[in-house]
């Protein structure tokens, strides 16, 4: 999978490469801060921090500097100041690992002092909700493009990026598998909006007066996590295993019938799921989408990065 890439605009960093652009930022975060961060099957350690997301931290703030500088011109040409936020798109697989990308992101820029307000949305809250999804007959294409009110994603994204204060965006649940209509996250004007989810790059768009206008538009920089299709995979059925033994316990989860399965019918049970819907997901819809992002993380066994792909 990676070596596709060789024919595109990126300059290729192996892991060695990469962590010297590190340079002097600090490592702000313990091993405490980390347990909060990782997925439930992604043993990332502090190396993997300091060597993949320090270097990625630093070129995400001069990229948030650069913007800042030139909007501040355009301010005083203008003699007034808005706030607009920086939009980072994180995108990937079902069990790559772009949530915790994404969390480990947040808490690093977070820390820097040009930017102490980052903020995080993922795009599960833009899934028409389960009723809406079984009246449209497509409850089995549940992460598909045709699944999400992308209407609404892109009137979102659209008004942060304008500026505006208090911009909602509904809340998922992976325990009811379900939105939750009485829960919002609330969106004030932060200086970095991290959104992340499958759907990020992908070219489906909202018509709107006869204007097409995709997700991809509102974003300063993106980030797809890649990995080989098997280890996807395997990360997926380890993944469900693990749900099954904590979350799928739970008596409100959706999946709650999962956890009297044995060892064996879970793992049948996780592959059969893998292979129906989300690896044809992502051979149809996601993994068309990598070579839009800015910088491509690609992972090797145990989640551990080994390559990072840049476009010049």
């Amino acid at each position: 999978m990676f070596k596709q890439q060789k024919m595109r605009p990126y300059l290729e960093f192996g892991r060695d490469e990469w962590a010297q652009l590190r340079q002097s930022v600090p490592l702000t975060l313990t091993e405490t801060d980390l347990q909060g961060l990782r997925g439930i099957n992604e043993a990332i350690s502090l190396e993997e921090v300091r060597d993949i997301y320090l270097p990625l931290s630093r070129l995400v703030n001069l990229y948030v500097k650069s913007r800042q500088d030139r909007r501040k011109v355009i301010g005083e040409f203008l003699s007034h100041r808005s706030k607009i936020p920086f939009l980072i798109g994180v995108a990937g697989s079902v069990a790559v690992g772009k949530s915790t990308t994404a969390r480990i992101l947040q808490a690093l820029l977070d820390r820097w002092s040009e930017h102490p307000k980052v903020a995080l949305v993922t795009t599960d809250g833009f899934l028409f909700p389960n009723a809406e999804l079984k009246r449209r007959g497509i409850m089995h294409r549940k992460g598909f493009p045709e699944s999400y009110d992308v209407r609404k994603l892109i009137q979102f994204v659209a008004d942060v990026k304008a500026g505006h204060r208090y911009v909602t965006a509904p809340v998922y649940s992976h325990v009811t598998y379900d939105i939750l209509s009485d829960q919002e996250t609330m969106i004030d004007q932060p200086d970095i909006l991290i959104l992340e989810g499958l759907n990020v790059l992908q070219s489906n768009p909202a018509d709107d007066d006869g204007v097409r206008r995709y997700v991809s538009d509102y974003l300063d920089f993106s980030i797809y996590v890649d990995a080989e299709t098997d280890r996807l995979e395997s990360w997926y059925i380890q993944r469900f295993l693990e749900f099954r033994k904590s979350a799928f316990c739970d008596p409100d989860s959706y999946f709650h019938n999962y956890a009297k399965l044995s060892d064996d019918e879970a793992t049948a049970t996780a592959r059969r799921i893998w292979e129906t819907i989300n690896l044809v997901n992502l051979q149809e819809n996601i993994l068309q989408t990598r070579n839009r992002a800015d910088l491509i993380l690609c992972k090797g066994d145990e989640h551990r990065m080994e390559q990072v792909l840049l476009r010049h």
